[in-house]
């Protein structure tokens, strides 16, 4: 009985080697070996976090204006570490939005930011951060004043609100 079963096992295995043997190898076809049957099956290899993650990027990268060109990092770095993304990976830009928001209600959060996107800035381009100073008009160097930023992430907002349609 035995020797039936083991017979077409045999027969399936030479068959693959058969075919295997006509076809030319490839670096896909190795990673699919690896990774097993059925594996790859209607399934990403990417996290649903990372991709959650890249679908804000890329709406960021698009939508916001960001005349110093690390405000976005910073933004994207807030939200990719924040308890709303992990939250909300199935519709990331809502939870941006809500995220946004509450950036904008809180003046303290707007400062924080504010002066994370200084800092970034400082740091990217090896120049002095301009810091806002309270009771100060703020430098006209400074590519990021709590109004400049304000009204960027209001855009950004709007943006949002007209992909939530």
């Amino acid at each position: 009985m035995s020797e039936h079963k083991d017979a077409p096992s045999d027969k399936d295995a030479e068959l693959q080697r058969e075919i295997r043997a006509e076809r030319k190898f490839s670096l896909s076809e190795a990673i699919g070996r690896m990774a097993g049957p059925g594996m790859m099956k209607g399934v990403s290899p990417v996290t649903r976090k990372r991709q959650a993650e890249i679908e804000v990027q890329e709406h960021i990268a698009r939508h916001l204006t960001d005349a110093g060109g690390v405000l976005g990092t910073v933004v994207l770095r807030h939200f990719t570490e924040s308890e709303l993304l992990l939250n909300n990976l199935d519709r990331p830009l809502a939870a941006l939005a809500t995220g946004i928001r509450k950036v904008l209600d809180s003046d303290y959060l707007l400062k924080e930011l504010v002066r994370e996107a200084d800092v970034e800035w400082g740091r990217v381009f090896g120049e002095r951060p301009h810091f806002e100073v309270e009771g100060r008009p703020p430098d006209p160097d400074d590519p990021y004043t709590r109004a400049s930023v304000s009204a960027a992430l209001a855009a950004l907002l709007e943006t949002l609100a007209v992909g939530e349609t």
